[in-house]
């Protein structure tokens, strides 16, 4: 159950990142509204997910998943340019949680 609330706060906080995109500066009612609520809602399911994980597994997690996910989402949704050091800098961030949550399993 925590790794469902911890993915709920991952895809409100990729949610909000976008909306953030579409806000225009928050210039724009509708995406800023959905920004504020989506980072609401992710920070109140990570705050639950912290109640039976330690800071350091979830944190990682979702720090390291939200910028996997904003940075494809970017590249294939958003027109961002997509370049092999691109892929690799999201491979290693991946890598990255792997291998504390490695440590972690101890």
């Amino acid at each position: 159950m925590v790794y469902l609330t911890l993915a709920g706060a991952i895809l409100s906080e990729v949610l909000a990142t976008t909306a953030m995109k579409y806000s225009d500066g928050f210039s724009k009612l509708w995406p800023s509204l959905a920004t504020a609520l989506g980072y609401l809602l992710a920070f109140a399911l990570l705050a639950q997910t912290l109640k039976s994980m330690s800071v350091g597994t979830a944190y990682a997690i979702w720090a390291g998943a939200g910028t996997a996910l904003i940075a494809a989402i970017g590249m294939v949704f958003l027109g961002e340019s997509t370049s092999a050091l691109k892929i690799l800098g999201v491979l290693l961030v991946i890598a990255g949680v792997v291998v504390l949550n490695l440590d972690g399993a101890h």
